[in-house]
């Protein structure tokens, strides 16, 4: 009896989860071309923090899609530190893993404008080359 009443429980949070998700404002996704690093914990007997490069496609306020192998088990939840705009520890909780190695991910908090114009001066795509950082601001 045990079991079974902890496993309605357990599906209303996922469900309650997802309609979370659902009902929050979507923000529309922009190509981006930055690297990144992911960081998760890895349970074997130890607590091990584990670091794998990436790199980061489209980005949003909300989220972002993530271009890695995958040939090792994502957890849902990860750290994002974006390297090169000096944006360490953000929270990640991953949305859907594709088999051509994209990783579909969401935010824990909103990225501010400050901090999403920082990643785009430092892209590489060809739709940023132009942005400029304002240090003033």
């Amino acid at each position: 009896m045990g079991i079974q009443g902890s496993v309605p429980r357990n599906n209303y949070l996922n469900k309650e989860e997802s309609f979370m998700y659902d009902r929050e404002k979507s923000f529309p996704m922009e190509d981006t071309c930055n690297e990144a690093r992911i960081e998760f914990t890895e349970n074997g007997g130890l607590v091990n923090l584990v670091s794998r490069r990436c790199l980061i496609t489209k980005l949003s306020r909300s989220g972002a899609i993530i271009t890695m192998t995958t040939k090792f088990q994502l957890p849902r939840n990860f750290y994002l530190d974006i390297v090169s705009a000096r944006l360490p520890m953000i929270g990640c909780l991953t949305q859907r893993v594709y088999t051509n190695d994209v990783v579909e991910a969401r935010f824990l908090r909103l990225l501010s404008d400050k901090d999403l114009q920082r990643i785009f001066v430092y892209s590489t795509h060809r739709n940023h080359q132009g942005r400029t950082l304002d240090i003033y601001s």
